[in-house]
């Protein structure tokens, strides 16, 4: 009985330590990781999509709060003013979650365009997403448009093979045009300038 109790003792010790330590690294690595992600991840897609941005829209990124979410607004900026901003969402498709970076132009109230951020999709098939011949159906669109895969009575042209790819990158772009006049709202009324 000693010995079990000894065992259970050294084991807890054991667990506490390790849990500690992997509690210890997380805490340090977590801004950094953060950072990579921003940088090489989030960072090409929102250039991609406010292209013509004069300001640093990596830096001018704010933290918003939007039907109890706080969001990240990536804010494109011409001769100071906020011309266009980018928010990210997510859609299903085949192999799991697609993460979708939207843009959207102030003046218009039209996309700029989308970066397709992660994806778990089938190489040579679903991950055909990522390639410009299906995010350039999305380029200058009005929100009005039906964001939708033409098999399903939408404007979008689906990726051949890949249709269920295709509507989740659909459903993350309705899930950003349904979020954007608040969002928008924001972005004004804190005198982006």
């Amino acid at each position: 009985m000693k010995q079990y109790i000894k065992m259970v003792v050294v084991l807890t010790a054991i667990a506490t330590v390790c849990g500690f330590m992997l509690a210890t690294v997380k805490s340090v690595t977590e801004l950094k990781i953060e950072e990579q992600i921003l940088v090489n991840v989030k960072g090409p897609a929102v250039k991609n999509v406010l292209s013509t941005s004069t300001n640093d829209v990596l830096q001018d990124r704010r933290d918003i709060m939007v039907e109890g979410k706080k969001i990240t607004v990536f804010v494109g900026k011409k001769e100071g003013k906020p011309w266009a901003l980018s928010i990210e969402s997510k859609g299903a498709g085949f192999g799991g979650d697609i993460g979708v970076m939207v843009g959207f132009n102030l003046q218009t109230d039209t996309l700029t365009g989308i970066g397709i951020l992660t994806h778990q999709e089938t190489p040579g098939l679903g991950a055909r997403i990522t390639e410009s011949a299906f995010t350039s159906n999305f380029n200058d669109k009005a929100l009005t448009a039906v964001f939708k895969v033409k098999k399903d009575d939408g404007e979008i042209d689906a990726v051949s093979g890949a249709t269920n790819s295709s509507r989740g990158v659909c459903d993350a772009v309705n899930k950003c045009i349904a979020l954007y006049p608040k969002v928008k709202k924001q972005v004004m009324e804190n005198g982006e300038s």
